[in-house]
């Protein structure tokens, strides 16, 4: 690695989206933004969508500008969010606008699914229920929108979709494909039998490829608009949450479980073999793929969304907070006052309007359920959410030391949440682990990490994990008040 190799990644998150150039030069990786954007969903005719014709044209600009650096481009590749998709035929990029996995449109799916049980789905696929799944959406276009399955001839998720548009095949990388509950994780293909048995069509789902898998070359036509020339397309782990967890700094050693934290927390452990145990299902645990056909046993927490829709409703009642701001109005409200459960389905939807009170009002609904103070400032809301969180991921720690049988001594954090002091402080302390954040831009870091393993720049997964160590910077923190954070515990899980 004397000479320096450049790769493109291309970062689409709930929030945002970027296109971020990587240099591998001496053992060391070097990040850069080229490109930043917005991306929200559209609510059209009261459902909510994704403006992907924006994404698209987005990338395009962050590529043009990484086009004009004239810089010898190895490769590049898109990672996305799980569970939403396109549907096309042939040419058309897609049939109808992409539904935003938020849309209220799946509520009390799996109540519609007829003789199809959970166990049934769970044993196949090992994957954490939840309404926003692949496997409800398209269900819901079955009852819903059946003309659009009938018509399509393929089913992309978001970041295959992109990759196909950009020039590679039309293929499904087993990260993404992974997070459907349509795919099982025991033969890594899609669940033949039960997508049958759900009565979708089986030909619109795509060849599932491992991570890092060459699918093909820049289309000729944005060769010339961009100017970056033959560049290759790489289906690195097309998943974010796969790409973030190929860049945790850990060593091979076992004890250690990763936190990739942002809009959502997705906290688990890595395992050579899926846990489709009916102990797994109870406890609502998923497994996801990670790189070369790893198995991330994890859970899908609500995360920095909570927080992030109180922003909102502040900013549509007029006042503007930055993360910074709430940080320090947080420290100054008093500790462990009031808690809620972040996984109550309340939590999990869209805020509203600012009309109806947002996020902050169904906080305060909660606590008046469960008879606690109600937060009576900003700065009480957004404790009350971070300590809530860092209980709920102490408890899914002990959820999945009691799966695996193993001990879990330490908590890498990775994402853009590595920002938030106070959250990783209280993790630290809620855990009673010890717990190494960083690095803050761990999915791009992975996405390139893996395109490189491809290209033969990196030789495994080990030394690209060493890569990221040596690069960024690491920050640690040990428990603190044991005492009072076990009586917080108690408490935590009293609720309902």
């Amino acid at each position: 690695m004397s000479s320096h190799s450049h790769y493109l990644a291309i970062d689409l998150g709930a929030e945002s989206g970027r296109v971020m150039l990587g240099t591998l030069w001496d053992g060391r990786l070097t990040l850069e933004e080229l490109h930043r954007f917005a991306n929200k969903a559209v609510v059209v005719n009261g459902s909510r969508r994704w403006d992907f014709l924006h994404l698209y044209a987005e990338i395009i600009e962050g590529l043009r500008k990484a086009g004009a650096r004239d810089l010898p481009i190895r490769s590049l590749s898109a990672d996305s969010w799980g569970v939403d998709y396109v549907l096309m035929k042939g040419r058309e990029p897609f049939l109808g606008v992409p539904y935003q996995y938020r849309d209220e449109r799946t509520d009390g799916s799996y109540e519609r699914l007829g003789d199809v049980t959970r166990e049934e789905i769970y044993a196949t696929t090992g994957i954490q229920f939840m309404t926003l799944n692949s496997l409800c959406q398209l269900h819901t276009d079955l009852l819903q929108r059946p003309e659009i399955l009938k018509f399509a001839d393929r089913f992309l998720l978001i970041a295959d979709a992109i990759n196909h548009l950009l020039g590679g095949d039309p293929v499904a990388e087993a990260s993404l494909a992974s997070t459907t509950q349509l795919f099982d994780p025991a033969k890594h293909d899609w669940a033949g039998p039960l997508i049958a048995r759900l009565g979708l069509p089986a030909a619109i789902f795509p060849e599932i490829v491992p991570s890092g898998t060459l699918i093909g070359t820049l289309t000729e036509e944005l060769q010339e608009e961009t100017r970056l020339g033959q560049v290759k397309v790489v289906a690195t782990c097309s998943h974010d949450t796969g790409a973030a967890v190929a860049a945790v700094p850990a060593s091979d050693e076992e004890g250690w479980a990763y936190l990739s934290s942002g809009t959502w927390s997705l906290l688990g452990v890595e395992s050579p073999q899926p846990v489709l145990t009916e102990e797994a299902r109870t406890l609502n645990f998923t497994n996801e793929v990670g790189h070369r056909g790893m198995i991330r046993l994890l859970k899908n927490i609500a995360g920095l969304w909570i927080l992030q829709e109180c922003m909102r409703f502040w900013r549509e009642s007029g006042h503007e907070y930055t993360y910074t701001d709430l940080l320090n109005l947080a420290l100054e409200a008093p500790a462990l006052v009031s808690l809620i459960n972040p996984g109550d389905p309340r939590f999990l939807r869209s805020g509203g309007s600012a009309a109806s009170g947002g996020m902050p009002a169904r906080i305060a609904e909660y606590c008046r359920e469960t008879s606690q103070p109600v937060p009576g400032s900003v700065g009480a809301i957004a404790r009350c959410i971070l300590e809530s969180l860092s209980l709920l991921y102490r408890k899914s720690l002990s959820e999945l030391e009691q799966l695996t049988g193993k001990p879990i001594n330490r908590l890498h954090i990775v994402g853009g949440g590595t920002r938030n002091q106070l959250l990783n402080q209280c993790a630290a302390s809620a855990t009673g682990r010890k717990v190494i954040t960083g690095p803050v831009e761990a999915t791009a870091a992975g996405n390139i990490l893996i395109q490189a393993i491809a290209g033969g720049a990196v030789s495994s997964l080990a030394e690209a994990r060493a890569i990221v160590a040596r690069s960024f910077p690491q920050n640690t923190y040990e428990p603190q008040e044991p005492a009072v954070w076990e009586a917080a515990y108690g408490r935590f899980t009293a609720l309902p």
